[in-house]
């Protein structure tokens, strides 16, 4: 995989810096990312930040950072969250959401978007203390669009 660009960030656990975080990940941006493309990798980071702030770090204080890692290849872009929470079964949980009917939980949503919109959604222990949500959008663009 060619990496073509990479940023790394830590932001406190607050909802109010998710316009810093959106604008820091508009770095990224390149003309050749179909529009469709560019905007389920925005929603994609922006539910992955609010669901570390909402549940991974609920009991943490605001001033806890969440480390967000992002790279974008040719024909992808990769977004790593580590939190501080607790383990989580990532699995699991949303096994347990498509069993349920479609209404809202008090988990809110956030999660069965991320699997709907993702190609690849992953949640891993890393160490003792800190989590990583991995979210692979794979773009609809061709290498040959690439200059």
């Amino acid at each position: 995989m060619n990496v073509l660009k990479q940023i790394s960030f830590e932001i406190p656990t607050n909802l109010k810096v998710l316009e810093q975080v959106l604008e820091n990940f508009n770095q990224l941006n390149q003309p050749w990312i179909a529009q469709k493309d560019w905007l389920e990798c925005k929603l994609a980071l922006a539910e992955g930040f609010t669901n570390a702030v909402r549940h991974a770090h609920s009991n943490f204080p605001p001033e806890t950072p969440i480390k967000i890692d992002i790279t974008l290849n040719q024909q992808s872009l990769e977004i790593r969250i580590i939190d501080c929470g607790p383990p989580f079964d990532l699995k699991g949980f949303l096994q347990d959401t498509q069993n349920r009917d479609h209404q809202l939980s008090s988990h809110g949503q956030g999660l069965p978007i991320l699997q709907k919109i993702s190609d690849h959604l992953s949640y891993c222990r890393i160490d003792d203390h800190h989590n990583c949500l991995l979210i692979v959008k794979k773009f609809s663009t061709p290498d040959s669009n690439l200059n």
